[in-house]
């Protein structure tokens, strides 16, 4: 109770900022009345999700493919660079373009501040492309967002008016160091018992079914009078264009840094796709419900428009394969010696 107080007293100047605006909810714009035994449960649902899905990450690793990219980091260095350096930025920008309001720019920035997310892992899968690498990547940068989230967090948010010193940076950092334990259980577990690996992935996912229709369940019970303030035009076209843009400056960013053409396609897909997750975690759990009302729910938005854009693109990859001529899939690079006799076979008139 008592932090929930101090918390309240922290962002009393984003509360003001928020219930300045032109919309209201039965005289009281986004103050969400959750009640504490409901809040308790949704706070303890979402991490329950957050600890399984970082195990979950963890159980995917193996150490010695970690070991081979940390030995050519390459790969790692230019995901991290566009994932911290491509997303919160795009988050600033979109935030002042669409000229959001405080509490809204906050939860744009900290989804795009976030690290990459296992979603990502999958569509790499989906588009053929390195999935050691993609893992790593993932596994990487919920490490440097440690460091990496909060520093960007304190730059960016100095561009709005009542976020300069509102933002509860504690709270964000002990629940990344948070997220990092699992991971390493599930690291550990399979590296000593990778044959009982498959059955914790397959209880993992069981439980997060489970526990993401509960919480979206309450959720839609605590504010569905509200959620129509998470469907405005703003709102959309930030969670729209976030992962687009993530996508599209990742494989650009990539190509320019003259990676393989598998490589630029699994660094697009773990720049534009952020762990979601995570986020939900901090607003919920960081953030007064009071203060962050209904928006603690934008992850979810984004999560839908991530998703269906990573689709399209993955079904955009799968035609042209389909459709590749056969020459193109039967050439032979110039750097590839051709076997001797060859030539001659070749010039020979049947």
């Amino acid at each position: 109770m008592g932090a929930a107080m101090n918390g309240t007293k922290v962002y009393r100047g984003i509360t003001n900022v928020y219930n300045e605006g032109n919309l209201s909810v039965n005289g009281n714009m986004g103050v969400v009345n959750f009640s504490t035994p409901l809040n308790s449960t949704i706070n303890v649902m979402s991490i329950i999700i957050l600890i399984i899905t970082m195990i979950s990450l963890g159980c995917t690793m193996e150490i010695c493919k970690i070991k081979a990219h940390f030995l050519k980091p390459k790969g790692v260095a230019i995901a991290i660079v566009a994932q911290f350096g491509i997303m919160p930025l795009t988050a600033f920008c979109l935030a002042k373009i669409l000229q959001m309001e405080s509490i809204k720019a906050v939860t744009v920035l900290i989804c795009g501040c976030c690290p990459g997310g296992t979603l990502s892992n999958i569509f790499t899968l989906a588009i053929k492309g390195d999935m050691n690498l993609s893992i790593v990547m993932t596994t990487c940068s919920s490490v440097a967002a440690l460091g990496l989230m909060p520093l960007l967090l304190l730059i960016y948010c100095q561009g709005f008016t009542g976020l300069e010193n509102a933002v509860p940076y504690i709270g964000i950092i002990t629940t990344l160091a948070f997220t990092l334990a699992p991971c390493a259980v599930g690291i550990a577990f399979n590296h000593y018992r990778p044959n009982s690996t498959p059955i914790v992935l397959k209880v993992g996912l069981s439980i997060l079914i489970i526990s993401g229709i509960v919480v979206v369940t309450l959720c839609g019970i605590s504010i569905n009078k509200l959620l129509w303030m998470i469907v405005t035009p703003d709102v959309l076209a930030a969670a729209a264009l976030m992962p687009l843009i993530g996508f599209t400056m990742g494989y650009v960013m990539s190509a320019i840094c003259r990676l393989s053409p598998k490589c630029s396609r699994t660094i697009a897909m773990e720049t534009g796709c952020q762990n979601i997750q995570l986020c939900v975690t901090i607003l919920k759990v960081a953030f007064p419900p009071q203060v962050i009302g209904p928006m603690f729910l934008f992850p979810l938005v984004y999560y839908t428009f991530q998703g269906i854009e990573a689709l399209l693109l993955t079904l955009c990859f799968r035609c042209k394969q389909t459709f590749k001529t056969p020459a193109e899939e039967l050439q032979i690079p110039k750097n590839v010696k051709q076997p001797e006799g060859t030539l001659e076979a070749e010039n020979q008139i049947p």
